[in-house]
């Protein structure tokens, strides 16, 4: 019971010894599908899955085929029911959230849609926390045709779920006893994972400079 009420549902390694493989699925569902999940350590859990695949630290023993199958379901079925909520629900869907960490996100990804277009700002959201949970019903709100937005959804969420549990197995693989040091590991996975975006947002800013 004690061990119940001690969950930190941002703790990667308390959902993972909680929930297992079954966590990581739930995990990236609500928060790729769901407004409410903004909050949820996608890219610490991932990561933390992966390296625990490698490790097994303590008396969890995690199966790296099923958790990148249960990363991959969650996070691609995830994507695709918060688009259709946005398409149904529609603009008064996000001017009702009165968290202002979502009304933030929800700038930042139209902000992404209207730089980069479609295609570039769906895959990039997936590696920005919080962006990633409002960009896919604001696809949805904008009318993004259903086939781009699904396609490059899939392109996006396998790059990120299949990226961040290998580089963690790889790790855990490759270092011994790296699990003991799992808070600054995850931190650095977590800047690391915004590298991408960061490299876009300074070509697209250099673009203006060398154009006539």
């Amino acid at each position: 019971m004690p061990t119940d009420l001690a969950l930190n549902p941002l703790s990667a390694s308390d959902l993972l010894s909680s929930f297992g493989t079954v966590g990581v699925l739930v995990v990236l569902f609500a928060e790729t599908g769901l407004l409410i999940g903004f909050f949820l350590p996608g890219d610490s859990l991932l990561f933390t899955a992966g390296l625990l695949c490698a490790t097994g630290a303590g008396r969890l023993h995690l199966s790296l085929p099923w958790v990148l199958a249960a990363a991959v379901v969650g996070a691609l079925l995830g994507a695709q029911v918060g688009f259709l909520i946005g398409r149904r629900a529609g603009r008064p869907l996000l001017e009702r959230t009165r968290n202002p960490k979502v009304a933030r996100g929800t700038k930042r990804a139209e902000e992404l849609f209207a730089r980069y277009g479609p295609a570039k700002a769906i895959v990039l959201a997936r590696f920005i926390p919080i962006v990633r949970t409002v960009l896919n019903p604001v696809a949805g709100v904008l009318r993004t045709p259903t086939r781009t937005f699904t396609v490059w959804q899939a392109v996006g969420g396998l790059v990120w779920t299949v990226g961040l549990v290998l580089a963690g197995y790889a790790l855990g693989a490759s270092v011994p006893g790296v699990d003991n040091y799992l808070l600054p590991v995850i931190a650095l996975i977590v800047v690391v994972s915004l590298v991408p975006l960061g490299l876009e947002i300074l070509r697209e800013r250099r673009r203006p400079r060398s154009t006539p």
